[in-house]
């Protein structure tokens, strides 16, 4: 392969990699665990985007974040925030809960991008 081949590869990995660097971040949405549940229990996200859900647990005792639909499980200790990462997801309900209080139950509804 040609030196200026080797140098035009190289050159579009380079702007690859500085295109990737000024993408938007993630929209971020919050979510918090009070009293054993989760507030608000419905969360409505744009499909085909990644999101990042803030998690505060205002409780003192652990909890976790779980969903079978999302392919997620995250303890968060009690007093702490952390992210969670999903997407980009297609349009439809997501099911969640903690798995420490099962009872404690909420709702991803992911709703197609406005046009």
């Amino acid at each position: 392969m040609s030196h200026i081949r080797l140098g035009i590869i190289a050159m579009l990995f380079s702007l690859l990699l500085v295109a990737q660097a000024w993408a938007a971040p993630a929209p971020v949405v919050r979510l918090v665990i009070k009293n054993q549940s989760f507030e608000p229990q419905t969360l409505t996200l744009p499909a085909g985007e990644q999101i990042e859900i803030m998690v505060k647990n205002a409780d003192t005792f652990p909890a976790e974040f779980e969903s079978a639909d999302l392919n997620r499980e995250k303890v968060i200790p009690g007093g702490t925030t952390l992210p969670l990462y999903v997407g980009p997801l297609r349009p439809g309900s997501y099911q969640f809960f903690n798995d420490f209080h099962p009872s404690s139950t909420g709702t991803i509804v992911v709703v197609p991008p406005k046009q």
